[in-house]
């Protein structure tokens, strides 16, 4: 009999436990520690939000998988409002508890397994690969379509605005892309958690009638309310697209009970239907970000990509644990970019998701502590 608890030896290291000692360090800093590893929201919940929450707090019966109409609805009314996206139905939308759980779980949930190659970026969320081993998937990081060579994916992943470089796909390529997988009957599923967090370019969904042709087949995107809404602890997300594929989530889902809650359901309606919010934070990140972008560079680092997304994706020229080490001495704590790939091994990744005055200090420190000439 196999015994209990040998989960891990199927799954990746998790990333952030290779951090612990990097943050006591940081945490004995004088002045307290600067957690930028962590694209955490500190900022207060939308009081709309909450005032939607309080209002449905009686809830005493079982929530729909399939989730309430209002709510799906508004899915589409922002999908459509703010980002170009047609043609979606009720039948599209699928609200999920975080969608950290949904990458997670996707591959199972859709009946991949050993015979099945899973492919995603080679800078990317630790969780897609998590996904294909649940499921005992193969997997492989690729940013080239002609690197897979013969061998067609069951699934494959984009994510646009990247985590962590802040990259930004274009139109061009996520048709080139679209085009690629309808060919081959490759699922195509787009991360785009980090829509509505763009700085310097107009990220575009997949689902858009100038990538996807006016027809959503074969295609799935992911959406998080998380960063855009401040609503982490509230694990409000959805998934929409193909019709049939999101069916097949919702026919395991019911089985599994993955129901997402009715009060959040209810609040994440509320945050999709208001857009004052998004933009009162949209300002204040951008104000953060310019301060540490400031910062880091004048400390002699060189910041790539970045256009969206809420990170800094930054580098000294050195391996990234060097960097981490550095500024954990600082008080200031980062997330390697070997966490995300072997692409990432030169790189940090810097969340400006801390409050002003965490941010500020950061930003006091790299300046005490600038090398010159680096």
């Amino acid at each position: 009999m196999r015994p209990v608890g040998v989960v891990s030896g199927r799954l990746p290291d998790f990333p952030w436990d290779h951090l612990t000692a990097y943050a006591e360090r940081a945490r004995s800093h004088a002045d307290g520690i600067v957690d930028l590893s962590v694209g955490t929201p500190v900022d207060p919940t939308p009081a709309v939000v909450q005032a939607a929450l309080v209002r449905a707090a009686d809830s005493p019966g079982y929530p729909t998988t399939i989730g309430r109409v209002e709510t799906r609805q508004a899915c589409i009314d922002w999908l459509s409002r703010r980002h170009g996206v047609t043609g979606l139905g009720l039948d599209g939308v699928l609200p999920v508890i975080g969608s950290k759980e949904l990458i997670a779980s996707m591959p199972g949930h859709l009946g991949l397994g050993a015979d099945d190659l899973i492919v995603f970026p080679e800078l990317a969320y630790p969780t897609y690969e998590v996904g294909a081993a649940l499921a005992g998937a193969r997997s492989r990081a690729a940013d080239s379509l002609t690197a897979l060579g013969p061998e067609t994916p069951a699934l494959l992943w984009l994510n646009s605005p990247a985590n962590p470089s802040g990259r930004v796909l274009p139109v061009e390529h996520l048709k080139k892309v679209v085009d690629w997988c309808r060919e081959r009957g490759t699922i195509l599923v787009s991360d785009e958690c980090y829509l509505e967090c763009a700085w310097d370019v107009e990220p575009v969904s997949v689902l858009h009638p100038a990538v996807s042709g006016g027809s959503h087949e074969g295609i799935l995107a992911v959406h998080s309310l998380s960063k855009r809404s401040n609503l982490a602890g509230y694990r409000c997300a959805f998934v929409a697209g193909d019709p049939a594929l999101v069916g097949e989530l919702l026919a395991v889902r019911k089985n599994l009970g993955l129901q997402m809650p009715g009060p959040q359901q209810v609040a994440m309606a509320a945050a999709l239907d208001d857009d004052d919010h998004v933009e009162e934070q949209h300002a204040r990140y951008a104000v953060r970000r310019s301060v540490l972008r400031t910062a880091l560079e004048g400390a002699g680092f060189r910041i790539d990509h970045s256009e969206a997304s809420l990170y800094l994706w930054a580098t000294r020229g050195e391996d990234c644990w060097t960097t981490v080490s550095d500024l954990a001495d600082l008080g200031i704590l980062v997330a390697p970019g070997s966490f995300y790939g072997v692409a990432g091994q030169r790189h940090v990744r810097v969340a400006f998701t801390a409050t002003d005055e965490r941010v500020a200090a950061a930003a006091e420190r790299l300046a005490a502590n600038a090398r010159p000439g680096r």
